[in-house]
């Protein structure tokens, strides 16, 4: 799939589920505040309960770039923690090490943020991490592999090029753009984890799974 193929489809998808996947797309619904397709301005019939679980499952899973098997895992895991289980889902998934690139401003997009680690360009505790799902432990140090930090998306994110598209740096997270570091803190709460979602909603959907 082309590079433009891959921005048609994050709008288009962005539109259909309510919120912006990509910087792009959030322009596009800035414009187009409803649904695409013929019948996307008109009111639609009430969806049913199930249709709504499933958007709001779709979103979150969408947010976070991951597929259904990883989501389902989460899930699992989530359910085993001490808590709300909603919440925890949320919780396990922004320790992703490609959502925190994001978080921390190296990245533009989850995508991006994905492609990075995966070409070796992401250090955890000074050894290479080449997984995106790989889980950060609060107080583990991100940084970017000293022979990747003069490339041009590094040096664009260490200008600070992605705050204006980005939500504002969380409390769970310290980071310095200039040396491209970031170091988890504790482990994120749902609340200050900027993803759109209805927890509870995904919780009923896997529960009638």
């Amino acid at each position: 799939m082309t590079t433009k193929s891959q921005d048609r489809r994050k709008v288009r998808l962005s539109r259909a589920l309510g919120v912006a996947l990509t910087p792009k797309a959030a322009r596009y619904l800035e414009k187009r505040p409803y649904a695409p397709g013929e019948h996307g301005r008109t009111k639609r019939k009430a969806d049913s309960d199930y249709a709504v679980r499933l958007r709001e499952k779709q979103r979150l899973r969408e947010q976070y770039g991951i597929r259904e098997k990883q989501l389902r895992i989460a899930f699992n895991e989530a359910r085993r923690t001490d808590g709300l289980t909603g919440e925890n889902l949320v919780e396990l998934l922004e320790m992703r090490l490609d959502a925190l690139v994001v978080r921390s401003g190296f990245a533009r997009t989850t995508a991006q943020a994905r492609q990075l680690v995966v070409h070796r360009h992401i250090m955890v505790d000074g050894q290479l991490v080449d997984r995106p799902s790989f889980r950060v432990k609060a107080g583990q140090l991100i940084h970017v592999k000293s022979k990747s930090e003069g490339l041009e998306p590094f040096q664009v994110a260490a200008a600070g090029g992605h705050a204006e598209v980005l939500p504002p740096v969380p409390g769970y997270l310290e980071v310095d753009l200039s040396t491209l570091q970031a170091r988890l803190l504790r482990r994120p709460k749902r609340a200050e984890v900027p993803v759109t979602c209805d927890v509870q909603l995904v919780v009923e959907y896997y529960a009638a799974r």
